[in-house]
């Protein structure tokens, strides 16, 4: 293979190149009131999702930090999963909550609602499920839970794009929904995320979001601007929002062709330790377990395919260093190895991919 088959690659068109043009003559490249090409995707994505409102920001990271700084969490508890990007633990303790750490369902690295009843108490506030990979959580369980101990239900769905639950998308589900469109994610852009609101006080939740995605400005009738509280510069520029709008229109196509790709892995890679195939994820990537993480790695790149290992355990990270034991979570962390799923891929690099991987078990 004189090409690198790449882990992530983005599918780009003329739709795209064609309105990235647009914006650059038409000199309006970002407004941190969300006007323009970022309120048309909001618009957009919320009409996808079935959703109360959509607050598009720069990026997954953001958007998790704003959705939690919603409530007051400060010196509360809020469950999530260790095998996740460090974002998502990063937004609690940002927001002065604590992150307690659950093991995950070894057949879809989602966070075990099992492991989530075991740790209910008074000072638990909320819970924040990952969608790993793209594989929607057991959400009937989880809101079941939510609703038997008045808990808020956030969402991390930076792998979900597209991903649905019981003919819902997910986005749809959580008070609070936070996408990530990163170049490498299904949607792409070249930087982006969203919160998306299912909530009764949405429209106050919009007002509040708005102000805090730009500095604290809020616009009034009477001055430009006026600044009431803290905020970050977290607002989504005119070229991502764009691309956005054009990844969109294909999200659905591309996720059958990445779905497609995973139902070959899942057939004739000789392995159980897999993912399962579910005709309601978005496969933002596959994958599989090893013995020898580290050498499967560094042969597969010797054959030019690209893997990666997503994610380290958060609570085994320096800043978090808990001690309690996560087994699963542990084992996944030394074993997993994700695979590409781009719909750029072609069937020889699909062939080629599983053919090297059967070698190497």
């Amino acid at each position: 293979m004189t090409k690198k088959i790449k882990l992530f690659d983005p599918s780009i068109g003329k739709d795209e190149k064609q309105k990235i043009s647009q914006v650059l003559e038409s000199k309006f490249w970002a407004s941190g009131s969300g006007t323009g090409n970022v309120s048309k995707f909001e618009n957009q994505f919320k009409k996808y999702l079935g959703s109360d409102d959509c607050i598009a920001v720069n990026s997954g990271t953001a958007a998790l930090n704003l959705a939690l700084s919603l409530f007051n969490i400060k010196n509360k508890e809020i469950i999530l999963p260790s095998l996740s990007f460090i974002s998502t633990a990063h937004s609690i303790v940002i927001n002065g909550g604590k992150p307690i750490f659950v093991d995950v369902d070894p057949k879809t690295l989602c966070i075990d609602p099992n492991a989530i009843r075991k740790l209910i108490n008074k000072k638990t506030f909320g819970i924040l499920p990952v969608h790993f990979a793209g594989l929607p959580c057991e959400m009937d369980e989880i809101m079941d839970i939510c609703k038997q101990h008045n808990l808020i239900l956030f969402e991390d769905a930076a792998h979900a794009a597209g991903s649905s639950y019981k003919n819902k998308k997910i986005g749809k589900h959580g008070a609070t929904v936070c996408f990530s469109f990163h170049p490498v994610k299904n949607l792409a852009m070249p930087t982006g995320g969203l919160i998306s609101i299912n909530h009764h006080s949405h429209k106050k939740f919009r007002k509040i979001l708005e102000s805090r995605r730009w500095c604290g400005i809020t616009n009034r009738k009477d001055v430009d601007y006026d600044v009431q509280e803290i905020g970050w510069n977290y607002y989504m520029n005119e070229f991502s929002a764009v691309i956005g709008l054009a990844q969109l229109k294909k999200l659905d196509k591309l996720n059958r062709i990445r779905q497609n790709i995973c139902k070959l892995y899942h057939k004739k890679i000789n392995t159980e330790q897999k993912m399962p195939i579910s005709s309601d994820s978005s496969y933002h990537f596959y994958w599989i377990l090893v013995k020898n993480q580290k050498i499967f790695r560094k042969k597969m790149s010797k054959y030019g395919i690209e893997t990666g290992t997503h994610y380290k355990p958060i609570h085994q990270m320096s800043m978090y260093n808990q001690t309690r034991k996560l087994p699963i979570t542990e084992k996944i962390g030394k074993t997993i190895i994700t695979l590409p799923t781009s719909p750029n891929l072609k069937k020889s690099q699909i062939e080629f991919i599983i053919k090297s991987i059967n070698r190497l078990i």
